[in-house]
This record gives C-alpha cells, sequence and structure tokens, in this order.
C-alpha cells in the first residue's frame, strides 16, 4: 500500500449485532475512526453511551471512542472504508441504502456469509449490481467467534478481493497484536466456503447430538471439506483457497465450537427438539436455515452431489429425521476419497 498503509482511517460499520460490534471494537482499537450504524435504539444508546452491547455481547467493555448512531447518513459521512456485517437476508436491503449515501472514494466491504436468499446470488453479485462498476469490494471471512474477537483473544482471517491494494487496505485496518488478517483474490471460493460451513456445522451438531462420537464428528468434518472442494472447482473457484481460513479454518471452528449458533441449532436436532423450538432458544439468525437451501440449489445447477448438505437440508425441511439422515449416509456405497477430477 505505501508509506501510509497504516494510517488512521474513517470506518463505518454497518450492522451492530454481535459480530459487527466485535470487528468495530477491534477497530476502533486500532487507533481507527469508527462509526457502527444499527437498528435498534437502544442497543445503540448502550454502546455509545455505557460502552456495552448488553444484548449481544453483555459483559464485555468497548473501547471508548468507538461511537454507534441509528442515523445511516451520519455513519458514512467522511468514511474511507464501509465494513458491511448485517445477516445475509438484510445485505441486499443494506446495499440499497448505503449505495448513494457512500462515499466517492470508499471501498465496501462485509464480513456477512451466505448468499442473497431466493436468487442464490453470491453477494459479491450483488454488491458489484448494487453498488456498480468502479467501487472496491472485499469479503472479510473465516474462523471467527465475535465474542473471542471482542475479547481480545488471537484470531485469523482473510480478505479477498479482485483489487489487491483494496485487500491490503482492508487488511491493515484488521491487522493488529492479537488479530492477523490475510489477504486473497478469490472472492468466490471466500464466499462459498463461509457459507457452507455453516450448513455442514449442522451435520456435526446432530451427530454429537446423537452421541455418535468423536470418529463420527471428525469424518463429517473431512467428508463435508470434500463437498465444499469439490463444488468450489464447479464454480470456478480455487482448491487452495478452501485449504485456507476460508474453508477449512471456518469448517474446524464452526463444526466444533459451540459458540456457533448453527453447530448449537444440530445438537438440538440431534437431541430430538423440534426446529422452531431450536432457533427460539438459540434467539439469533441461524445461517444454515435458509443456507442450505441455496447451497442445494447450487450443487443442482452444477450438477454437484453433496449428501452431507442433502441431508442437512432436508432434515431442516422436515422431510427426514436425523436417525434416517444418519442411516441414508451410511447406505452410500463405496468409493474413492477422492475423485480424479478434483486434484488433477
Amino acid at each position: 500500500m505505501g508509506p501510509d498503509a497504516t494510517a488512521a482511517r474513517s470506518v463505518a460499520v454497518l450492522g451492530a449485532g454481535s459480530w459487527g460490534t466485535a470487528l468495530a471494537a477491534l477497530i476502533a482499537r486500532h487507533g481507527h475512526r469508527v462509526v457502527l450504524w444499527g437498528r435498534d435504539a437502544g442497543v445503540v444508546e448502550a454502546i455509545d453511551a455505557r460502552h456495552e452491547n448488553p444484548h449481544y455481547l453483555p459483559g464485555i467493555a468497548l473501547p471508548d471512542a468507538l461511537r454507534a448512531t441509528t442515523d445511516l447518513a451520519a455513519a458514512l459521512r467522511d468514511a474511507d472504508l464501509v465494513l458491511v456485517v448485517v445477516p445475509s437476508h438484510a445485505f441486499t436491503e443494506t446495499l440499497r441504502a448505503l449505495a448513494p449515501l457512500r462515499p466517492a472514494d470508499a471501498g465496501v466491504a462485509w464480513a456477512t456469509k451466505g448468499f442473497e436468499p431466493g436468487s442464490g446470488r453470491f453477494l459479491h453479485e450483488v454488491a458489484g449490481d448494487m453498488l456498480g462498476t468502479g467501487v472496491p469490494l472485499a469479503v472479510v471471512t473465516g474462523p471467527s467467534f465475535a465474542k473471542e474477537v471482542a475479547q481480545g483473544l488471537p484470531t485469523a482471517l482473510t480478505v479477498h478481493s479482485d483489487e489487491a491494494a483494496f485487500a491490503q487496505l482492508v487488511a491493515d485496518v484488521l491487522h493488529g497484536p492479537a488479530f492477523r488478517a490475510y489477504t486473497g483474490d478469490d472472492m468466490r471460493g471466500a464466499e462459498l466456503g463461509g457459507a457452507m460451513k455453516n450448513v455442514l456445522a449442522v451435520a456435526t451438531g446432530v451427530a454429537d447430538g446423537m452421541q455418535l462420537g468423536l470418529n463420527a464428528r471428525a469424518g463429517l468434518i473431512t467428508r463435508g471439506l470434500n463437498e465444499m472442494l469439490r463444488l468450489n472447482i464447479a464454480i470456478g473457484g480455487r482448491p487452495e483457497t478452501l485449504m485456507g481460513l476460508a474453508g477449512l479454518g471456518d469448517l474446524v471452528l464452526t463444526c466444533t465450537g459451540d459458540l456457533s449458533r448453527n453447530r448449537r441449532l444440530g445438537l438440538a436436532l440431534g437431541r430430538g427438539q423440534s426446529l422452531d423450538d431450536a432457533v427460539r432458544d438459540i434467539g439469533q439468525v441461524v445461517e444454515s436455515v435458509q443456507t442450505a437451501d441455496e447451497v442445494m440449489r447450487l450443487a443442482s445447477r452444477h450438477d454437484v452431489e453433496l449428501p452431507i448438505a442433502e441431508n442437512v437440508r432436508d432434515v431442516l425441511h422436515g422431510d427426514l429425521t436425523p436417525a434416517e439422515g444418519l442411516q441414508r449416509l451410511l447406505a452410500r456405497e463405496q468409493k474413492a476419497e477422492y475423485p480424479q477430477e478434483l486434484f488433477p
């Protein structure tokens, strides 16, 4: 980036949930000017005045320098960088709202994982359509629980963009003493990994809820990675992207860490709880419920077989019980672990 790569930036973070708040706090601690935008006036007031997000990150002190507002225009004013951190179902609406307010020189990055509901489009495709050509775009993804980032625990993420200089700018803003930010240029593969790992976390959660053992968990994670790799190659992504933080790293974290909402959903289903009760008990957006449908639509378009993801979709739709899904997986015919075309 040159001599000003670590210069203080003005950053607008859109979305005052747990992840948006954690990233805004991280960036503020790195000495940048940060304004956090959210819709919930009570949450915004608590962040701005009491330096805590009591709903999403209770008991964690936020930097005094972090400002919060419900005024989107005020949040975006003078921003050098816009970081969107909203659930995937709110991504298009948020991009539509920010587009006319974005400062001319501000690039847009997002830490949202998933697809556009209904269309199944990748979020970089949505952003390109909403913002037009000439706006630098980047996806921030990888293994990261918001609570641990807010607490300052060590974390590594990756920033993918078609523009190397913009990926570096975003990484420089995020990078700090306890936070490593890497860069890459495979936005499609990075987004697939961030979305699909949520579906596979449900599968491992179900297995653990059914007390199937650690062998089963490891097998599901590994075969789940195989499914990610096969679909990624079919859509034009690169295998190494999913062998890194955007794929394997995020997959392992989400499949094994009980801070994962998607894993907790699977645990509840595996113990016999209904989907509605499980989602209500979790109390936050569970991305896998809609992402499973989009992943299977994508697989169908590219004629890629994804038995684990397919089982998750069918269980989430109520077409299959977890026990029936297990039997369907175990009854599959024996085959080579990796088809030759995966790693030619």
